[in-house]
């Protein structure tokens, strides 16, 4: 897989579903936050919860390889500079998300990010391929959409980032999670010790991890 990704960019807000459900606005532009590497954690990885909090939440999401370098690459130009695809789950510890405006901290807690099984290359996914994306939780369905439902692209997402900074191989681009969080349901459903959230897409796998409370 990607043992040390040099730069992990994550989309927030970018289904429609998920943006009714936390009662915020279509934006203009792709909303954005970074994940540090260590971060991360592997297929069939435990994803530790927090002592500090007990709302820990699941995001199942596709990821974005960067195979090829470049700096304010074009939506044209944006499909050849992916190496391939692979499934995630942008695990977010929500009261610490909400600390304040920044989620960062409750985005950064260690291994909660996990990311496999691995990544299949763009020869087995060609560009612009709609991808269904579903996320379980203990077996029972809680998250479903498709790669058509992004209200911005891969392609925007790769230029929009690239303008800010080059992106180089080995990069991530986490390409955002549609509604049925945990924390919009009633009532709130976190994810626990003894838990398996697994997030599929048809076209990549199953990626697995069990939750246990971090000692």
């Amino acid at each position: 897989m990607i043992p040390n990704p040099g730069k992990i960019w994550c989309v927030g807000l970018n289904y429609g579903d998920h943006v009714q459900e936390t009662g915020r606005q279509v934006t203009e532009h792709p909303v954005f936050f970074l994940r540090v590497a260590d971060s991360q954690a592997g297929h069939g990885v435990a994803i530790p919860r927090p002592s500090e909090s007990i709302k820990l939440d699941y995001e199942g999401e596709i990821a974005v390889v960067i195979g090829k370098a470049g700096r304010r690459i074009s939506e044209a130009d944006a499909w050849d500079h992916i190496a391939g695809y692979a499934c995630y789950n942008d695990g977010s510890v929500r009261d610490w998300q909400m600390h304040s405006q920044q989620w960062c901290p409750g985005k950064n807690f260690w291994r909660t990010g996990a990311f496999g099984p691995w990544m299949v290359t763009t020869d087995e996914i060609p560009a612009g391929t709609v991808m269904t994306l579903v996320t379980r939780l203990n077996g029972t369905e809680v998250q479903r959409a498709t790669t058509a439902m992004m209200i911005h692209s891969i392609p925007r997402q790769i230029a929009y980032a690239s303008t800010v900074a080059p992106l180089a191989p080995g990069d991530v681009i986490v390409t955002g999670t549609p509604g049925g969080i945990g924390a919009k349901r009633t009532p709130p459903l976190w994810m626990k010790a003894g838990d398996v959230v697994e997030v599929e897409v048809d076209r990549i796998g199953v990626l697995r991890n069990p939750i246990v409370d971090e000692a």
